[in-house]
């Protein structure tokens, strides 16, 4: 089979590409920007990429066109298809059918952490010889993809809550049918399909409805908003974690949890954790994951134990590189909830003596409509200084004034319009041992080289005039 795909760029639909590759169908596919790092994946999976959404791609003559919800009515090509009834269908909706309709699906859901969560989840059953196949919205690093195919029954899925296309606005989860569901967290986001908390909860209740009786449930009891969805109705077996009597982490010496704690079900201690990773949102992350391996069969503590060879995932606190001492982080962090949380967990790997020097683009939807800018300064705080970046044309352009918005933070922070000005700034007031933390759901205009580069320059500099 021939398909092609419209916004095959983006996470989900470049991951799917990959896929359907893996299963022997012959892929080609567009978008607006074609662009890495997606591009590179798919150009090294011999996918053929085209720039753009012109109408005489129908002349491809595809057997199917998978529809990303990147496209709208007024598209040129997907005009031409409804024009010439050409056989189309969802992206998430051809995930369903094809891929996963005969295996057990394993899928997190959540606010925030889906991303780590399923790449923890991914590498569990892996270690455990279970080899399953994955679908994740970034790259694992234990994997350096971010889709496979095996021949194994189980399948871990990213469950994301946006919608499914312009022609199905359910949530995309809703079409995965998981026998093993994640709920990590639940709170307000993408504020450009949803009004309120109250209509994702909706999305999410129906996903809950999906899963079998006996399938399983692990959720986040400490969550108020996941309880009041499964009040509406559950009809599976629920594990709770970060909730007395549930999956719990506990420091081995009674102190703080920081790099290593024990895994505790209902009180008693099923294994310990000694990893690399930080903050409390990754220890629930590792809790989920390991409550979810369970009922395929991993046990507990031989989970626990892989979790000191989990390497991360790309763009979720990677270290990008380091110049005279200066360290620079990438992030996808975009939320306030997640940049609270990223910034937390920074802190608490390299103490309070040390900078950290945040550099935020507010450039999801949610953020563009300006409906999370009163909780933006609050999130900044725990950053010694901040330099935000938003643009004023384009496409990514704030509807709000980001310097207004930080003002509550004082000169601890600067709001910039220009990605240069972003990079001399950060060069002028970064020193020996300071952490720049680059936060963003997009690529920033390669902000992380460019600091890289300039803060290079900036020690070139201080040799040639002598300066210590």
């Amino acid at each position: 089979m021939h398909i092609h795909i419209l916004g095959i760029c983006g996470t989900f639909m470049g991951g799917l590409a990959v896929l359907a590759r893996q299963a022997g169908h012959r892929v080609t596919g567009c978008d607006a920007a074609v662009y890495p790092p997606m591009s590179t994946q798919l150009e090294r999976q011999g996918i053929e990429l085209i720039d753009g959404f012109g109408a005489e791609q129908t002349a491809l003559a595809p057997d199917l066109f998978v529809i990303g919800n990147v496209v709208s009515r007024g598209n040129p090509l997907m005009e031409a298809i409804l024009d010439q009834g050409l056989a189309y269908t969802s992206g998430p909706q051809w995930l369903a059918d094809h891929i996963l309709h005969d295996r057990w699906v394993l899928a997190v859901a959540g606010t925030h952490g889906k991303t780590t969560t399923a790449s923890l989840l991914a590498f569990l059953l892996d270690e455990a010889g279970l080899a399953p196949g994955f679908l994740i919205g970034g790259v694992p690093q234990d994997f350096g993809i971010s889709a496979r195919l095996t021949e194994s029954r189980f399948f871990v899925v990213e469950a994301d809550e946006y919608d499914t296309a312009f022609f199905d606005k359910r949530s995309k989860f809703v079409h995965y049918r998981p026998r093993t569901l994640i709920l990590n967290n639940l709170e307000f986001d993408h504020a450009d399909i949803f009004a309120d908390l109250a209509a994702i909860q909706t999305q999410f209740h129906h996903l809950v409805r999906t899963v079998p009786g006996t399938g399983r449930i692990v959720s986040n009891g400490a969550e108020p908003a996941l309880e009041a969805v499964l009040a509406r109705g559950c009809w599976s077996e629920v594990e709770r974690f970060g909730v007395a009597g549930g999956w719990q982490a506990r420091a081995p010496d009674g102190g703080e949890i920081d790099d290593r704690f024990e895994v505790l079900w209902r009180a008693e201690a099923r294994g310990e954790v000694a990893w690399s990773l930080q903050g409390r949102h990754n220890v629930a992350n590792a809790l989920a994951a390991i409550a979810a391996a369970r009922h395929v069969g991993v046990p507990p503590a031989q989970a626990a134990a892989s979790l000191a060879r989990f390497k991360g995932v790309r763009r979720r606190m990677e270290l990008r590189g380091s110049v005279d001492g200066i360290s620079v982080y990438d992030d996808f962090a975009h939320h306030p909830s997640a940049i609270e949380t990223t910034i937390a967990g920074l802190r608490r790997r390299i103490g309070g003596d040390a900078r950290i020097l945040a550099v935020l683009e507010p450039r999801s939807n949610t953020m563009k409509l300006g409906v999370m800018k009163s909780r933006l300064a609050d999130s900044l705080r725990g950053a010694d200084l901040v330099f935000g970046y938003g643009a004023r044309d384009g496409r990514d352009a704030l509807g709000w004034d980001l310097a207004e918005a930080l003002a509550p933070l004082g000169a601890q922070a600067v709001a910039l319009h220009d990605i240069d000005e972003v990079v001399a700034a950060v060069r002028h007031a970064a020193r020996p041992g300071d952490h720049v933390l680059v936060m963003s759901n997009g690529g920033f205009g390669g902000i992380h080289g460019r600091l890289l580069a300039a803060l290079g320059n900036e020690r070139d500099g201080r040799a040639d005039r002598g300066a210590p």
